[in-house]
């Protein structure tokens, strides 16, 4: 194991462990999680393995084998770019009053870069699920994957919902993960596509537009703002949509739209799932895609090709993933059609003087868990 051998040479011992955290796709229900809404992601097979052993002060000693040089900062610093994911975690359980000192580290990742598959999430919640054993905290999977958010809110940054720590945290082979993102209630959805001659295709654009930042910060304020003209705690909580859309213009209405006509995909989705009609989910996909691209806003060109190949090419359903503005769309593909609809987005790639985007299966895989 990689991180086993270079945590050796790196620091002269051998670590107390090594934790593995998976990366997420969402199958449906985007941006309603910091609206109190549905969402239905599943882990996946690629995410962030950890080698880590505990120090005796508050010294954290961080090494990627993405990034190059070893890092060392105290728990309480306010460290600088990919260690604030990092040194966020061991802050937020300290400030809970948990019993955490330092640690040593390596991390090795094999997310596919740009994908949008939240390496940033798996990254978090490996530190959160090794610091947990380490230091005996008793903490819940749930209690691990919120402390990871508050790291990312408040020591990132980025004002994201609960939706990719818990995927990371709580995933199951096999399975996708409902979750209410209020009651923070989740339950296990079985989703195996190979018994019905089925595949979830990620197209990984491996674009990311800078943008990206800062306008999903906008985003979730536009929500807010909708949800206090409505009078409501969350745009969850609105039931009746054309009432809600009267009363609202703008950004505003175009958010308030997407967010409740997307939790109840959501639901619709897992009715099919339950009802044994996999293949009938493709158009759930492609409402929300058309949604996120003209309510919510946060599609960009590649995305919307590889959607639009993607169908074209025979996918019975497709869509983008993730915040947006670049990352991945996910195609729901025929086995038969496999090969026709990566020929298609290929092509139309490169007819635009794209560079070709990477295409994998993708099937649910476990959650956060000690490796050895």
């Amino acid at each position: 194991m990689r991180v086993f051998e270079a945590f050796r040479e790196s620091f002269g011992a051998e670590p107390q462990g090594v934790w593995h955290a998976p990366g997420r796709v969402n199958l449906i229900g985007e941006h309603t999680d910091y609206n109190d809404g549905f969402v239905l992601p599943f882990a996946v097979p690629w995410g962030v393995t950890a080698a880590v052993s505990p120090r005796q002060d508050d010294v954290v000693r961080l090494w990627s084998l993405q990034t190059g040089e070893p890092l060392t900062v105290e728990v309480l610093d306010r460290a600088e770019g990919w260690a604030r994911y990092v040194v966020g975690v061991f802050s937020v359980l300290r400030e809970a009053g948990h019993p955490v000192r330092g640690a040593d580290l390596v991390i090795d990742g094999d997310v596919p870069p740009g994908a949008g598959l939240s390496s940033s999430a798996a990254l978090e919640v490996v530190v959160g699920t090794a610091l947990n054993e380490l230091y005996g905290l008793g903490l819940t999977k749930m209690e691990i994957a919120l402390a990871a958010q508050r790291a990312e809110n408040d020591f990132v940054g980025m004002p994201c919902g609960i939706m990719d720590q818990a995927a990371s945290a709580l995933g199951e082979e096999g399975k996708a993960l409902f979750m209410d993102c209020r009651s923070l209630g989740t339950r296990s959805i079985p989703f195996d596509l190979a018994q019905h001659g089925l595949q979830l295709l990620i197209i990984n654009t491996g674009v990311h537009h800078e943008l990206a930042d800062g306008q999903y910060a906008r985003r979730r304020q536009d929500c807010e703002n909708a949800a206090k003209r409505l009078g409501v705690d969350a745009l969850r909580d609105v039931t009746d949509l054309a009432g809600a859309l009267s009363k609202l213009s703008g950004d505003e209405r175009k958010r308030t739209q997407h967010v409740v006509t997307e939790n109840h995909r959501v639901e619709a989705l897992i009715g099919l799932l339950r009802a044994g009609a996999v293949r009938e989910i493709g158009a759930l996909l492609n409402a929300s895609h058309l949604s996120l691209r003209d309510q919510f806003e946060v599609s960009c060109p590649e995305l919307d090709v590889a959607v639009e190949e993607a169908i074209r090419g025979g996918a019975r359903g497709a869509r983008m993933t993730g915040g947006g503005f670049g990352g991945s769309a996910i195609a729901l593909v025929a086995d038969d059609r496999v090969q026709a609809v990566q020929d298609a987005v290929v092509l139309a790639y490169a007819e635009r003087g794209w560079a070709a985007p990477g295409i994998y299966p993708a099937t649910p895989a476990a959650g956060a868990r000690r490796l050895s």
